[in-house]
């Protein structure tokens, strides 16, 4: 089935949520049960970045069901992926690819030269994912100080259950 990507509105964030708790599962697979556990990113919050039109939702069809999301922000001057989710059922077909070109895309025409983000370094679909798509590891002195802000946050809230890291790519 053909899938469309589209500005996310406020009667996706539901769905959001549920995508994000869904995908946030796969974590106990690979023994990081507390991260699994971890409670989605709030309706609020969501309806923060619909309303900054700063959110994008994958759907089946024209009218099917959201099976992903990314929302984004500036950090440091750069684009930033805040959070990004596709639905298990739906992995392992292209759609987080197409995902962040959006988000990149988004950056770019924001007049950012680069796209950054946090992830786990190790885990398969997290940092090692990243790489293979032009993202490089930033060491902490690289840091600008919304994205130390961001990891010291993730710190703070329990995140670094795995070694995490924030990575960059140069937008084309």
């Amino acid at each position: 089935m053909a899938h469309l990507i589209r500005a996310a509105v406020h009667g996706d964030i539901d769905a959001m949520r549920a995508v994000e708790v869904d995908a946030g599962a796969r974590f106990a697979e690979v023994g990081l049960g507390s991260i699994a556990e971890d409670e989605p990113m709030s309706a609020d919050d969501l309806a923060a970045y619909v309303d900054g039109r700063r959110a994008w939702v994958i759907v089946e069809g024209e009218d099917g069901p959201v099976v992903g999301s990314v929302v984004v922000s500036i950090v440091d001057g750069h684009g930033h992926v805040d959070q990004i989710d596709v639905a298990r059922s739906a992995q392992g077909r292209g759609l987080g690819v197409a995902l962040m070109a959006v988000a990149e895309a988004w950056a770019s025409a924001a007049g950012c030269t680069e796209m950054t983000l946090t992830t786990f370094r190790d885990v398969e679909f997290n940092g090692p994912w990243y790489r293979r798509r032009g993202y490089h590891d930033l060491e902490p002195d690289q840091l600008g100080p919304e994205l130390a802000a961001i990891r010291a946050a993730e710190v703070a809230a329990g995140l670094d259950v795995e070694p995490r890291v924030a990575m960059a790519r140069t937008l084309d």
